[in-house]
C-alpha cells in the first residue's frame, strides 16, 4: 500500500474460456503476474464463466470450479495481491453463486449474490439460489472453515472492503449501501453485464452514483468476450469510481474495440481513502444514516505489509517519487476539458449574476453601482457580472459608476484598457487620479515614502519620476496601503460597492485591510485566481472579433498586479504578485486540497510533487510556495473574518458565514 492512504485497485476481466476452470486459472494467474496492485477484482463466476447455462448443473464443473479456487488460493502465496474472484459453489444443498476473497494461500471469505436476476435475458435462479437468511456463517473446504455471508466486511489495514455481484448494484437498496453504513470504504463488484446499446452508460451512472451516495470506492469488473456468444455478446467493462467521480474505466466490446483486439480488459487505479474517511467525518447526514440504519457486519481481517505515512518518499525532488495510478489534477478549478470549461464558465457566471440581481433588488430606486476597475483580471470579470446582472433586471448601464483611479503605480497599458472596456461596454466612467490625495495623507501622515521628502511645492508628475528611479526591491507598505484605502474611500462615497478581490486572495491575504479588502457585495468572492482568466475569456468568446472580445483577452494576458508601486523607467509593471507569492497556480492547488479534503502538509506536498506541472517547478520551489501558502493562510484568517457577502459558486469558499469557520489566532505549528 502507498502512504497517505492511497490503495491501488486492479479491476480486469482476463481471458476466458467457457466451462474450463483449469485454463480459466492459468489465465488469471497470467493476469496476477503482470499486475501490480494491492487488490485484483475479477468478474463474477470468472472461474468458469457466466454463461456455461445447464452445464452449472453438473457434478464436473462444480468440482472442477472448487479446485479451481483451491488452485488459485495456491496462487496467491507468489503475489501479494488480495483477489476476489467469482465462482459457483455448492452450500449445503444449493448452488450458489459467490465472490471468494483469497491471499496468500488463504480462503479468507466467500460472499454469495443477493438479488438474482430472472427476467429477459437472465435466467439466474433456474440454476443457483439467492443469499437468505438460512445461510450457513461459515462452509467446510477440505480442512478449511471459511466464513460465509453477505455481512462479511474484509480488513485491509485503511481499506474496508464490503462485496456486491452484479445485479445487487441494480437493486433499489444495494447491499453495499448497507455495507457502507458499516464502515466499507471500498466497494466491489464482481459483474457479467451483456451489451446493449446505451447500457453501458446507465453502468456508468450506477457505478458513480453508488460510489458518490455511500461517500466509498466502487471497484466494477464484468465479463469479457471470453464468454458464449450464442445469445448476448459481454464487454468487459472495467471501472473504478471514487466518491461520485469515475478516476478510470477500461476498454470494452462497442466502445469500437472488436473482440480479437481485446483478450482482457482492466483498470488500475490508486483510491484515496484517507479522502473517503474525510469526506464521511464531514457528510453528517452519513453517520445519520448509520444510526437509522445499522445492520450488523462481521469483521475478517485480511494480512497485509502496512506502508509508512506521514512524509514517506516526500523530498523536493520529485524524480525518485513511485508513480501514482490516479490523475492528480494541477488546476483542480479548471477543467482540463474544453468543453466542460465552457459549461463550467457559463455555470458560475450564471450563479455569480443571480446572486448580484437578488442583493439589488433589495437596493433603494435609484442606487448607484460603483466598482473600481483597474484594467486587471479581478475587476474585469466583477464588471462583467455587474453589467449582466442589470441587463437581467432591465436597468440601464448607465446605473454603473466605474471608477478609473490612476495612482503611482498605474500603467498606461492597464489604465488604456480599463478606458477601452468601459467605453465599450457602456457604463459610466469617472477618472481620479489619486496621487495628490495621496500625497496629502502622506504629509498629513507625516510619512515619506521611500524616504523621500515632500516638499510644499512638489510636483506630482516630478515625484512620479523619481520613484521611477527606485531599486527594484524598493518597499513601503505605507505608501501601498494609502493607495488601496484611498480607493476604497472614494468608491464608498459614490453609490453601492461592488466587490472585485477574488477567494485566492482572501486566501494569501493579498489584499489591504478594509480597502479592497472590503466592498457591500463581492461577486468574485469564492472564485479562485486561476479559473478569473479563463472566465474572462469565456465571456470574451461570446463576441468575437469584436473591439469587446479584443479588449478583453488583452486584459486577459496582462501580468497580475496590484500597481501599487511605481512602474519601471520604460513604463512596464514593476510589482508583480506571483513574483512576491509565488504562482497562483501553486496556491490554489494547495488551497483546494487543504480546504476541500482537510489534507496535511505531507500529503498535499506529496500529491503536489506527482502533479504533471509540465517541470514549471522544482521540488525546491514547490516545497517554499507551500510554507509561504500556509504562513499566510494561517496571518491573515482574521480578514476573512469579516469578508463581505458574495455567491458560492464552486465547492471550495472561505465564507465564515457557511464554509470556513477559523480562529484568526489559530497556531500553525500542527500544520
Amino acid at each position: 500500500m502507498f502512504p497517505h492512504g492511497f490503495f491501488r485497485i486492479c479491476a480486469a476481466s482476463p481471458p476466458l474460456e467457457i466451462a474450463n476452470p483449469a485454463r480459466n486459472l492459468q489465465h488469471i494467474y497470467d493476469q496476477l503476474d503482470r499486475t501490480d496492485a494491492d487488490l485484483v477484482l475479477l468478474p463474477e463466476l470468472c472461474l468458469t464463466g457466466y454463461t456455461c447455462g445447464d452445464l452449472f448443473l453438473t457434478d464436473s464443473l462444480i468440482d472442477a470450479a472448487k479446485d479451481a479456487l483451491l488452485g488459485l488460493a495456491d496462487l496467491t502465496k507468489q503475489v501479494d495481491s488480495v483477489v476476489v474472484a467469482g465462482l459457483p459453489l455448492l452450500v449445503n444443498h444449493s448452488l450458489m453463486n459467490v465472490a471468494a476473497v483469497v491471499s496468500r494461500g488463504t480462503i479468507h471469505g466467500l460472499v454469495p449474490k443477493s438479488y438474482l436476476p430472472t427476467y429477459h435475458e437472465f435466467y439466474e435462479s433456474r440454476h443457483f439460489r439467492r443469499a437468505g437468511k438460512s445461510d450457513p456463517k461459515s462452509i467446510q473446504l477440505g480442512e478449511l472453515e471459511i466464513p460465509f455471508g453477505t455481512d462479511l466486511i474484509f480488513e485491509m489495514g485503511p481499506a474496508q472492503i464490503g462485496i456486491e455481484i452484479c445485479e445487487d448494484l441494480w437493486g433499489p437498496i444495494p447491499p453495499s449501501s448497507y455495507a457502507a453504513l458499516a464502515g466499507a470504504n471500498v466497494l466491489l463488484n464482481l459483474s457479467a453485464s451483456n451489451e446493449t446499446i446505451g447500457k453501458a452508460d446507465w453502468r456508468r451512472d450506477l457505478v458513480r452514483v453508488q460510489s458518490g451516495r455511500c461517500l466509498a470506492v466502487y471497484a466494477y469488473a464484468s465479463s469479457g468476450p471470453g464468454e458464449s456468444t450464442s445469445d448476448l455478446v459481454f464487454g468487459g467493462h472495467a471501472m473504478i469510481s471514487e466518491n461520485g467521480r469515475l478516476l478510470g474505466e477500461s476498454r470494452r466490446i462497442g466502445d469500437g474495440q472488436v473482440p480479437e483486439y481485446v483478450q482482457s480488459t482492466e483498470v488500475t487505479c490508486d483510491v484515496d481513502l484517507q479522502q473517503i474517511a474525510r469526506d464521511r467525518r464531514v457528510v453528517g447526514t452519513f453517520s445519520d444514516a448509520c444510526d437509522r440504519h445499522a445492520v450488523d457486519f462481521r469483521r475478517v481481517v485480511l494480512p497485509h505489509e502496512p506502508s509508512g505515512d506521514g512524509e514517506s518518499g516526500v523530498t523536493s525532488d520529485s524524480s525518485h517519487l513511485r508513480e501514482l495510478c490516479r490523475w492528480i489534477d494541477p488546476q483542480p478549478f479548471v477543467p482540463s476539458n474544453e468543453s466542460e470549461l465552457d459549461a463550467r464558465c457559463s455555470e458560475i457566471l450564471a450563479i455569480q449574476v443571480a446572486g448580484l440581481v437578488k442583493r439589488l433588488t433589495r437596493l433603494p430606486e435609484n442606487t448607484v453601482l460603483s466598482i473600481g476597475v483597474s484594467g486587471g483580471l479581478d475587476s474585469t470579470l466583477a464588471l462583467i457580472v455587474t453589467v449582466q446582472a442589470c441587463d437581467a433586471i432591465g436597468w440601464s448601464r448607465d446605473r454603473i459608476l466605474a471608477m478609473v483611479m490612476p495612482g503611482f503605480g498605474t500603467t498606461s497599458h492597464t489604465k488604456t484598457n480599463a478606458e477601452v472596456l468601459l467605453e465599450t461596454l457602456g457604463v459610466k466612467m469617472e477618472c481620479v487620479d489619486i496621487r495628490s490625495h495621496c500625497v496629502e495623507t502622506f504629509r498629513s501622515m507625516g510619512h515619506q515614502p521611500f524616504g523621500l521628502t515632500l516638499e510644499e511645492d512638489l510636483e506630482i508628475d516630478q515625484f512620479q519620476v523619481e520613484l521611477t528611479r527606485l531599486p527594484d526591491d524598493a518597499k513601503d507598505l505605507v505608501f501601498e496601503n494609502v493607495q488601496a484605502r484611498m480607493r476604497t474611500m472614494l468608491l464608498m462615497t459614490r453609490g453601492f460597492v461592488i466587490g472585485t478581490g477574488d477567494m485566492s486572495e482572501q486566501a494569501l491575504g493579498w489584499s489591504t485591510y478594509n480597502a479592497d479588502h472590503m466592498s457591500m457585495y463581492n461577486v468574485n468572492t469564492s472564485v479562485p485566481k486561476s479559473l478569473v482568466r479563463f472566465l474572462v475569456r469565456h465571456y470574451a468568446s461570446r463576441y468575437p472579433e469584436t473591439p469587446l472580445c479584443g479588449v478583453l483577452n488583452r486584459i486577459a494576458d496582462t501580468p497580475i498586479s496590484p500597481e501599487l508601486l511605481p512602474p519601471t523607467k520604460t513604463g512596464e509593471i514593476r510589482q508583480s504578485t506571483e513574483a512576491s507569492v509565488g504562482p497562483y497556480e501553486l496556491h490554489d492547488f494547495f488551497l483546494y486540497h487543504l480546504i476541500r479534503h482537510g489534507f496535511t502538509r505531507e500529503k498535499i506536498l506529496y500529491l503536489a510533487l506527482h502533479a504533471p506541472f509540465e517541470g514549471k517547478y522544482s521540488g525546491e520551489k514547490i516545497r517554499e510556495t507551500l510554507d509561504l501558502f500556509y504562513r499566510r493562510f494561517f496571518t491573515n484568517q482574521f480578514k476573512r473574518n469579516c469578508v463581505p457577502d458574495g455567491p458560492k459558486v464552486g465547492s471550495v469558499s472561505l465564507s465564515p458565514r457557511g464554509d470556513w469557520r477559523m480562529p484568526s489566532d489559530a497556531d500553525s505549528d500542527a500544520f
